[in-house]
């Protein structure tokens, strides 16, 4: 949705600006982090989902 508000040079612009801010060397590794956080982000929200079913059934019994 927003990128549908976005056009193709407003994002070459916030491009332009990361690599003036974080160097080039530096964007890899923030690249790294940012997929780092989100697996974590989506193995917790998966492990949150499957202990609220086990607890689910063990209320059942």
């Amino acid at each position: 949705m927003i990128l549908g508000v976005m056009g193709p040079w407003q994002i070459v612009l916030i491009l332009a600006v990361v690599v003036l801010l974080f160097g080039g060397k530096k964007i890899p590794e923030l690249m790294k982090g940012i997929g780092k956080g989100i697996k974590e982000f989506k193995d917790a929200s998966k492990g949150e989902s499957d202990s609220d079913v086990s607890k689910t059934t063990e209320d059942k019994k």
